[in-house]
């Protein structure tokens, strides 16, 4: 049976390893959290004791972690994968962007390890609930016996073809569109409310809308902005990292990004006013400033110092 590694056990990584190791896969795992780790070592799973463990241990290596350069060092840095012994296939989950995919593979091919960059979509939630969606590309061969993994975390698969870095692409072409409509929807409601018409009735009414409805309008802001949670759980930092990849990414190919260019400032903003580490549906807040109103509760629209 192929065995299996498993390096960031962040908010996804711990619940896609527990996902694993619930199908019946040997995994061996690694986080620089050592709680993360005794967890899913009480769960069934083998401790590795830094990530070129998990790779002398591991034939697919599997990494989920926040930024490129947390990436490129796991996978080719001094102590990474590409020295490991065991390993044959390693499958990145992060979002790094197609260029940073394409130097790892080709890194690694001169290891004799195969890279699949296999990004997602579903959140913590579709984490947990073991119902995300994989975006896959790399060498076919290595997908094929990387999917017993996929299968037991991930409800939507798709192969997107043998050349590196196209799952990244339409990971990020998915991000934008989710950075944007967030935006967008959260602009148009602020008009409503400053019209007069409650933050309530307009969402309910978009929400049974053939043509507005989605989910920026149902979740992101009749669910976790109108109940003033905030929690959707995705960073707003790391929002704000996928779009410039996707900038910089379309810059490459030319590809024409007004739009995005302009939603990313929304989220600079909401940075550099501290709120990297916060979800990113608070970057509904920045657009709440500059209306004077709010996206809440009949009675909360003007009171904008209260919910922040």
């Amino acid at each position: 049976m192929t065995t299996f590694g498993f390096v960031g056990l962040g908010a996804m990584g711990r619940h896609m390893a527990r996902h694993l190791l619930n199908h019946g896969l040997a995994v061996t795992v690694y986080d620089s959290n050592a709680g993360a780790v005794d967890d899913l070592v009480r769960a069934g799973a083998i401790r590795g004791e830094n990530v070129r463990d998990v790779g002398d241990c591991a034939e697919v290596v599997m990494a989920c972690l926040p930024t490129p350069d947390v990436v490129e060092q796991v996978a080719i840095g001094a102590e990474g994968i590409a020295g490991a012994r065991g390993v044959k296939v390693f499958v990145d989950h992060s979002t790094t962007g197609p260029s940073v995919a394409r130097r790892i593979a080709a890194v690694l091919a001169r290891h004799g390890i195969q890279a699949l960059d296999a990004p997602l979509a579903g959140g913590v939630a579709g984490a947990e609930a073991g119902s995300l969606s994989v975006m896959a590309s790399g060498d076919a061969a290595a997908f094929a016996t990387a999917q017993p993994a996929f299968e037991a975390f991930a409800r939507n698969i798709s192969y997107l073809g043998e050349r590196p870095g196209l799952g990244q692409t339409l990971k990020l072409i998915n991000n934008m569109i989710a950075g944007s409509a967030l935006v967008t929807a959260a602009e148009a409601v602020l008009f409503g409310v400053k019209a007069g018409i409650p933050a309530e009735a307009i969402l309910q009414v978009l929400s049974g809308s053939t043509t507005a409805r989605g989910f920026a309008v149902q979740t992101l802001l009749a669910d976790k902005v109108l109940s003033r949670r905030f929690d959707f759980g995705f960073r707003m930092d790391l929002m704000r990292k996928d779009l410039r990849l996707a900038l910089g990414e379309a810059e490459a190919v030319g590809a024409p990004m007004f739009a995005t260019s302009v939603v990313k400032q929304f989220f600079d903003a909401a940075v550099a006013d501290g709120a990297g580490s916060d979800d990113m549906t608070r970057v509904v807040q920045q657009l709440e400033k500059l209306a004077g109103a709010t996206i809440g509760p009949a009675g909360t629209q003007g009171r904008i110092k209260e919910q922040q």
